[in-house]
């Protein structure tokens, strides 16, 4: 099950349509689901996070703490809005296009795929892009 909750004034305007589009992504990588939360903050709230369990004292987008079992993935993953529009505004695409990078970013970690070095960066981008192109809206 995925859940979202909101430690900010945020909240996704489709919850359903963004879970339903992270299971698939779940699926699409031979993964189980389990119960994965987001939690979305602001700057403040995540950076407290960052310094409390990972005493890294510098913003940052994301955060996930991985519980996964075997193939089933389970989690909690925190997502500073503020964090993401400025990267939004930094790398020129929308806040919406930014969050689902963020979204399926942490995801992509409980799959196993890392970001440390730069041939494991590239690969999570490539994993990223495809699985964003995964995503869609059905009016």
């Amino acid at each position: 099950m995925i859940d979202f909750n909101y430690e900010c004034d945020f909240s996704l305007d489709n919850e359903e349509v963004i879970a339903s589009w992270l299971s698939a992504v779940i699926v699409s990588e031979n993964k189980k689901e389990g119960e994965i939360n987001y939690i979305f903050c602001d700057d403040e709230y995540l950076h407290k996070i960052n310094m409390e369990y990972l005493n890294h004292d510098t913003l940052t987008d994301i955060i996930s703490f991985d519980y996964t079992v075997g193939n089933e993935l389970n989690g909690d993953i925190f997502i500073s809005v503020e964090r993401v529009q400025d990267n939004a505004n930094d790398f020129n695409v929308s806040f919406e296009d930014e969050l689902k990078r963020v979204l399926v970013h942490g995801v992509l970690h409980y799959c196993g795929y890392k970001d440390k070095d730069e041939e494991s960066e590239q690969l999570m981008r490539v994993k990223e892009d495809e699985k964003i192109a995964m995503f869609h809206v059905k009016q």
